[in-house]
């Protein structure tokens, strides 16, 4: 791993869940780069776009969910979930580690919960190293 080792994470986020303040409570986390990608609603998140945002350099996804049975578009949380569990078991299968993709249910605004998911990835990634894809 390389000894100045600076993760890139993707985040994808529910703006009914993070709102347009997820740079600015993770923007602290000065050992990594965050790119943020706001959707309408979690169930906007497909495979193909957790996958190109590994294929564009990204050590680590993060996907940030309305608790369950709480979404406004009533199950979009649950298809989101389905989809990063098919991803992970994807990454898995052709050596990419599927510790690199996270799902966390939150609550809106609720910065503690998305700092910890944030924290809970970066270790992951000091273990993991650079995405060896790129």
């Amino acid at each position: 791993m390389a000894e100045n080792f600076k993760p890139k994470i993707t985040l994808f986020h529910c703006i009914n869940t993070f709102g347009d303040a997820a740079e600015i409570y993770l923007t602290g986390k000065d050992n990594c780069e965050l790119k943020t990608v706001k959707m309408p609603c979690s169930s906007m998140v497909k495979d193909v776009f957790l996958l190109r945002a590994f294929e564009a350099g990204a050590d680590g996804v993060i996907v940030l969910v309305c608790p369950e049975g709480q979404c406004r578009y009533i199950e979009g949380n649950i298809r989101a979930k389905k989809r990063v569990a098919w991803v992970q078991n994807l990454l898995d299968e052709i050596g990419l580690d599927g510790r690199r993709l996270s799902l966390t249910n939150m609550a809106a605004g609720d910065k503690a919960t998305a700092i910890q998911a944030m924290d809970d990835v970066l270790k992951n990634l000091a273990e993991m190293g650079p995405n060896p894809a790129v």
